[in-house]
């Protein structure tokens, strides 16, 4: 059987009401790939993950996960069929505690399954009777990232899960999620970690595609980062 994972992105236009956001958007996730969806800010890259998931005004064009077409499926069974989504709002339910938060993301599976996402974030079995307004923000980040791999995505769909973190945290974050063997959408304001993190390279400018290819390739073109980005790495 086929390595499952694979995404498909083949000229999507969409957006919210009348207002198109993106055009004739196209891109591909190979299984187990990681891919950085970058661009300046307002370009499309939220929109984009949202658009995978359901939640914009779609206008056009094919979204297909191992061959199944999403377009005409609810943000639900999109969830389903394998689309794990963690987006830049950590969306969290406060009053509960950690674990009961993790329950929620378990889909039928057992309990023990829990196991994993300690394993992933010790840091949460620690807290897990805390409720989850008590942590900190990375520790809410923590938690939506876990929630979301207990349901065992085929392809993790991360919205600047770095946003406000402290270093430190970042890193915690960042060999978690290296630890992964699944493919991976990420969109990224923390550009160095984003290409250290992944391998291929889409960039969005004004709701279209204006660059794929290797992340390396990418680094070292300083015109290109400077011209699409609005940065240079340093070296």
């Amino acid at each position: 059987m086929p390595a499952e994972g694979k995404l498909d992105v083949v000229g999507i236009t969409a957006g919210y009401g009348e207002t198109r956001i993106l055009e004739d958007v196209s891109f591909s996730v190979s299984p187990g790939a990681r891919v950085a969806l970058l661009g300046r800010n307002g370009v499309g890259k939220t929109t984009t993950l949202a658009t995978l998931v359901g939640q914009t005004t779609f206008h056009g064009g094919s979204i297909q996960l191992d061959g199944m077409e999403l377009t005409r499926l609810k943000s639900f069974a999109r969830a389903a069929g394998g689309l794990g989504y963690v987006p830049q709002t950590r969306n969290i339910f406060p009053s509960l505690s950690v674990e009961e938060n993790l329950i929620t993301g378990l889909k039928r599976r057992p309990r023990a399954a829990l196991d994993e996402a300690y394993a992933l974030f010790p840091r949460l079995k620690e807290r897990r009777r805390n409720p989850g307004s008590s942590l900190s923000g990375g520790e809410q980040q923590m938690l939506t990232v876990a929630r979301t791999l207990l349901g065992q995505p085929k392809v993790l769909l991360l919205d600047e899960p770095l946003e406000g973190l402290a270093p430190v945290i970042c890193d915690q974050l960042m060999a978690a999620l290296s630890s992964l063997s699944m493919s991976v959408l990420l969109v990224e304001q923390q550009i160095d970690r984003a290409l250290d993190f992944c391998e291929t390279v889409v960039v969005l400018d004004r709701g279209k595609v204006v660059h794929r290819g290797p992340s390396t390739t990418f680094r070292n073109d300083t015109a290109l980062m400077e011209r699409h980005l609005s940065v240079a790495l340093s070296v």
